[in-house]
């Protein structure tokens, strides 16, 4: 094997004090020059390679015009200045440099662009300061792009981040959207899990959920109004980064929170039912973070929080509004429009405009000021939600429709229309025929506007163990199930059919015809036939004495 360099040195040396041999003797011991056997007995160390300085004569004729255009650059517009691409073009165009390669021009501009920018006074070479961050004073807020399997849908969501710039503790939060009302509500979650805001300010990027104009060349910005008032109710300044990659490393702590909490906790890609279900994961990773320890730093996450959580300003008492007001129409569909989404309502509600409060997971409707109905907000473009009880009262008037109506679909894909439904309607159309059974059905849909859904399944199955089918005998057998499981009569309008539900088991719930118990169990009846002659003094007009009364005029008479 080749010897190295400092191993040579070492063997020659060795050679040279004990077995005393001479510069010639060792330099045809190892074949070598007598120059670097020279070097072995006076230097210390071996002399360093020197590094090759690579030239490109092709383009040393260039790089004068080539200077002129990276200076000239200075002063251009942002997004109008040079290439790499473009100034190779111009070289072959313009200078005939058709020897000169794109790789080359590559090279050179990665090297002479900062040093153009120093020769003119334009700013010294990057540097990063390190920043002491004072206890509860300062925090970080930033948006990060990740993708969810939403209920078998690779789906596009944003992981909401506030950090506290001193201790490293983080909110993580995921929403569909990167609007203004995730904006918003997140912050509300931060500050409300965390005990306070800071004393002094956060960082953000120039975010329009915050930011309407940023001002040309300084710190100025034009804010959203709503968000200066919710600055102000929780009392705290916005700092707000410079623009490019630059701004980025102002607010390094979060821009690295995101991308360390997305690669080590949802990676890969996660598979949830819902958001809810996936940020109840995340609460939990938090946990976990508690007891990790940043850097080379002596106490955790959780240890120096505790020393910051009393220094954080205190919340204010009145709670901020974090939705998004508006206020859409009524379509013929018995649907709203909100944000490239479709929504269902009440039919009775058709042409009128709403009052709609959008939040960054659910959707609430008003008519005036009654809440109509409120919905999970929707993330794909195009999506909508619709719930088959906001359409009975035009499926009770046109029957035939709802066998094939999109709002039946949608409940069986929820799991809202049970197979205790099917079997029900199947009952009657054996009965009824297709128009009356659909109508008995829809009687049935309508009970669970007052009961609860379990205890409505509950009563269809009684009801079919008896092949009855009617709306009245199941809302009886409800009450029972209700009774049963303890929860008395349920509250008008608690429920909806909009969810799958726990059925109750319909075996303990046997319908029990009253002419077979009265046979089988009522003792006779031996009571006298009930009379109202007690009642006769309630008459305004009595009715007249038919027993014979003594003439009383005659008697005196004689």
């Amino acid at each position: 094997m080749a010897l190295t360099k400092v191993e040579l040195f070492d063997q020659i040396r060795r050679d040279s004090w004990r077995e005393g041999l001479g510069i010639r003797a060792l330099a045809r011991k190892y074949g070598v020059h007598r120059r670097l056997v020279r070097e072995a007995l006076t230097r210390p160390e071996p002399t360093p390679r020197k590094t090759p300085q690579r030239r490109s004569p092709q383009l040393e004729p260039f790089k004068k015009v080539i200077d002129e255009w990276l200076r000239g650059d200075l002063d251009a517009p942002r997004k109008q200045r040079h290439t790499v691409k473009k100034i190779h073009r111009r070289l072959i165009d313009e200078q005939d440099a058709v020897g000169v390669s794109y790789s080359t021009v590559r090279d050179y501009l990665a090297k002479r662009r900062p040093e153009i920018r120093i020769e003119e006074g334009r700013g010294p070479a990057k540097v990063f300061i390190r920043q002491n961050h004072p206890h509860g004073e300062e925090a970080e807020v930033d948006f990060g792009e990740l993708w969810v399997n939403l209920a078998g849908v690779l789906t596009k969501c944003y992981l909401f981040v506030y950090r506290m710039s001193y201790s490293g503790k983080a909110i993580h939060k995921i929403y569909s959207t990167s609007g203004q009302e995730a904006f918003l509500e997140g912050h509300v979650e931060a500050f409300t899990r965390l005990g306070g805001t800071p004393t002094r300010h956060i960082r953000y990027d120039n975010l329009t959920a915050a930011v309407t104009k940023v001002l040309f060349r300084g710190r100025a910005r034009v804010e959203n109004p709503r968000w200066r008032l919710f600055r102000s109710h929780y009392q705290y300044e916005a700092f707000y980064c410079e623009r490019g990659i630059d701004g980025a490393h102002e607010k390094g702590g979060v821009e690295g929170e995101v991308g360390y909490f997305r690669r080590n906790y949802l990676s890969p890609v996660p598979e949830v039912g819902s958001l809810t279900e996936l940020n109840a994961r995340i609460e939990h990773f938090e946990q976990l973070e508690d007891g990790r320890r940043i850097g080379a730093r002596l106490r955790t996450i959780a240890q120096d929080f505790t020393i910051e959580a009393p220094l954080l300003r205190t919340l204010p008492d009145d709670h901020f509004s974090t939705g998004l007001l508006l206020t859409p129409r009524v379509d013929r569909y018995g649907q709203i429009t909100v944000r490239c989404c479709r929504y269902s309502v009440p039919i009775h509600l058709i042409g009128r405009k709403m009052r709609v409060m959008l939040h960054a997971s659910q959707l609430i409707v008003y008519d005036r000021h009654q809440e109509v109905t409120r919905h999970e907000r929707l993330a794909g473009k195009g999506t909508e939600t619709i719930v088959l009880d906001h359409y009975l009262e035009a499926l009770m008037r046109k029957p035939g429709a709802l066998a094939g109506s999109v709002a039946l679909e949608a409940a069986r894909t929820s799991g809202a229309f049970t197979d205790a439904h099917d079997a029900l309607w199947s009952a009657a159309r054996r009965a009824l025929g297709e128009p009356g059974a659909t109508r008995a059905l829809i009687e049935v849909l309508l009970l669970h506007r007052t009961m609860d859904d379990a205890d409505v399944i509950a009563g269809i199955r009684a009801a079919l163990s008896v092949s009855s089918f009617a709306a009245d005998v199941i809302a009886v057998e409800a009450r029972k199930a209700a009774d049963t499981r303890g929860t008395g009569r349920p509250t008008l309008g608690t429920t909806r059919l909009s969810a799958p539900t726990t059925t109750v088991m319909a075996e303990n719930l046997q319908v029990t015809s009253l002419t077979r118990k009265r046979l089988a169990e009522l003792p006779p009846d031996t009571r006298p036939l009930p009379s109202v002659d007690a009642y006769d003094q309630l008459l305004r007009r009595p009715a007249p004495n038919t027993c014979h009364q003594p003439d009383t005029h005659q008697e005196s008479a004689s």
